[in-house]
């Protein structure tokens, strides 16, 4: 070999470097391989079958020039790696094609985990699904102790099963019950819950972990081992117990016909010890079975209706630091909560500090639920900030009214917080029922004025329709979706009309549900019909949880001409409200319903309850109401809870899925 031959001969990594689209290779003087995902033309790392197939020339390359450790990290700020690549899920047409799909991952996986040199994933933001799946089949995982870090296997929400090794690998890592409790919610855990369940072997900040994954690498601890207890979990016998008892669980929130992916996890850690490519096509537990079912596709749709959703507030990258809340009741008060829960500074107003202070005690407690920390608890309430004299206005970027249903008084709030408002500041109403046009007209800048319409409970409900009155301005559109997803919540813009978009669909429903009753129909039976259609509440049971009265007041504002129902009629004069005052068509106690058992539910009761909903839902297409059906099945999804696994009521029209 000469001068110029040796000057110009290339290291395999980087003429690796040079071929791979998605995956980087750098090497580190001490024999240390650091593996970047940087996906090309994308924000956010999936695992495409592109990807994917690098993955393994990555680990050729690895095979021939073997490196001391192997370290495998994201190239990009938002996360990890967020999953499966999904359009890829949507276009399976065989039953060979989706085979094929599960196959390339998992047999890169168990490739992964097989390779001689120790392997380390370093996990920052999220780390969801085929992410998690990856990471592990490494030997060990470091996560860093950030907000924005996630972890979680939640296929079953897309109607299908972690097909690439998660049911094998993670009852293996923490145990049968965690396991199962992770894979069939489809929740995921930050990094603290994360290292304590035994997921992952470090959890440090971020100004550590450069230094964390090297050192772990250097010294090579043994890889955990399960507790005795949690190993015992694992035995074929206990894992029979294991399943017969999260089966039950399952059963009570989703039905097999409905969502069978749950299911098929249980089968699969059962019978297969998690191998997704072990049960025959035919199999309910198959993934080709899955992937392939209307169940799969439709809620494969939902998440793309939530994609979209989210993408509606990316329009305008205006953030918000400060928030003012006028009105501490129940929905004001949660609307400060939550704000302060996601980092924003949150003063509340009401008449007085009494009238303030049950709101601020549910704060700190959800504070407590949500966050686990009495450190990041504490941070949070620091957030939230009693001001009966309302000297939040003048420094806040968002103004959210939320007092009782009133036009004079609104009118009159708003005269006042326009003259106080910064030139800038988003003046948002919370109201349910009143159109803006109403409320607006009491400002000297009527265009300022736009709804935020959050649903209760807050902490729970997804969508906040984004209200736009006739003199709205249209420009304050993108802020206000961008502050929703601020808050990590959906928007969904929809004209001012009565009712909305949610509420106009409910109502029929609702009302139709209690006229069966009226008829002799038991309000379980009622229920039973919607819950076996697919609602996730039957519909007696949500207006008791909404409030009788509230039922009342939406009737009249959408004007329709029929007496309302005589036993909602006859609740409400005798004070039955619902589960607010402990009594409605069912007793409460303890947050819950009291109900007899249903039953036999007439032939066609389903269809009279639903028929109204899907119904209303294509007038309010019709008048233009939301822009277009997707949106209005996705607010119909998101903001009522329509049968996600039907894929929204105008799109079951259309396919008729019975």
């Amino acid at each position: 070999m000469n001068a110029r031959d040796e000057a110009t001969e290339i290291h395999p990594a980087t003429a690796a470097r040079t071929a791979l689209r998605h995956w980087r290779i750098d090497r580190e003087a001490d024999g240390l391989a650091v593996l970047v995902l940087d996906k090309a033309d994308a924000t956010t790392n999936t695992l495409s079958a592109a990807v994917l197939a690098e993955l393994n020339d990555v680990l050729g390359i690895l095979d021939r020039d073997r490196p001391r450790a192997l370290l495998i990290r994201s190239g990009k700020a938002n996360g990890f790696i967020a999953g499966a690549d999904i359009d890829e899920l949507g276009e399976i047409a065989t039953e060979e094609g989706a085979a094929a799909l599960v196959r390339r991952g998992w047999d890169t996986f168990e490739r992964l985990a097989a390779v001689p040199y120790p392997t380390l994933a370093l996990i920052r933001g999220f780390c969801l699904g085929g992410g998690l799946e990856l990471a592990l089949a490494c030997r060990y995982r470091v996560a860093v102790d950030e907000p924005s870090t996630r972890m979680g296997l939640p296929e079953v929400m897309l109607g299908i099963v972690p097909g690439w090794g998660g049911i094998k690998r993670l009852p293996r890592l923490i145990g049968g019950p965690a396991a199962l409790d992770l894979m069939l919610t489809g929740k995921t855990v930050d990094t603290r819950r994360a290292r304590k369940l035994g997921l992952v072997d470090e959890a440090v900040p971020a100004r550590i972990m450069e230094n964390t994954v090297r050192g772990v690498l250097k010294a090579l601890p043994p890889p955990r081992k399960l507790p005795f207890a949690l190993a015992l979990t694992l035995n074929p016998l206990a894992r029979r117990v294991i399943v017969a008892q999260a089966e039950k669980a399952v059963a009570k929130r989703a039905r097999r016909m409905h969502y069978p992916a749950p299911y098929a996890i249980l089968e699969l850690w059962r019978r297969h010890d998690g191998n997704a490519l072990a049960p025959a096509p035919g199999d309910a537990a198959s993934i080709v079975s899955l992937v392939r079912s209307p169940t799969a596709a439709n809620l494969i749709r939902v998440y793309k209706l939530q994609e979209r959703l989210k993408s509606l507030g990316k329009e305008d990258a205006a953030t918000c630091s400060h928030v003012h809340v006028v009105g501490a009741g129940t929905m004001g008060g949660d609307i400060a909560a939550w704000c302060a829960l996601r980092g924003l500074t949150v003063t509340l107003q009401d008449q007085s500090a009494e009238r303030i202070a049950p709101a601020m005690g549910r704060a700190v407690k959800l504070f407590g639920e949500r966050l686990r920390d009495p450190r990041r608890a504490r941070d949070a309430a620091d957030r939230l900030i009693p001001d009966v004299a309302g000297d939040g206005i003048a420094r806040a970027d968002v103004i959210v009214e939320a007092i009782f249903e009133n036009v004079d008084a609104k009118r009159a709030l708003f005269a006042s917080v326009e003259a106080r408002a910064k030139p800038g500041a988003l003046l948002a109403t919370n109201t349910s029922s009143i159109p803006l046009e109403e409320i607006a007209s009491a400002l000297a800048d009527p265009s300022r004025l736009i709804g935020l319409h959050f649903f209760n409970p807050v902490a729970r409900m997804m969508l906040v329709e984004v209200v736009v009155g006739a003199a709205t301005r249209p420009a304050l559109v993108a802020p206000a979706a961008a502050f929703v997803r601020q808050i990590d919540r959906l928007p969904l813009p929809v004209k001012s009309a009565p009712g909305f978009l949610v509420n106009r669909v409910l109502a029929p429903y609702l009302m139709a549900a209690m006229r069966a009753v009226d008829e002799g129909i038991s309000p379980e039976t009622v229920d039973e019909a919607a819950l076996a259609f697919g609602m996730p509440m039957g519909p007696i049971e949500l207006a008791d949880t909404v409030g009788l009265d509230i039922c009342v007041a939406v009737g009249r504002l959408l004007g329709t001409d029929t007496a309302p129902p005589r036993e909602l009629t006859r609740h409400v004069e005798a004070g039955e409200l619902g589960r607010k005052s402990g009594k409605g068509y069912y007793r409460w106690e303890a947050g819950k319903a009291v109900k007899g058992a249903a039953g036999t539910v007439p032939d066609g009761l389903a269809g009279r309850l639903v028929g109204p909903y899907v119904d209303e839902a294509k007038a309010a297409l019709a008048e233009g109401i939301v822009a277009d059906a997707d949106l209005v099945d996705a607010g119909a999804i998101f903001g009522t809870g329509f049968a996600p696994f039907r894929g929204g009521p105008l799109h079951y029209s259309a396919t008729r899925q019975d």
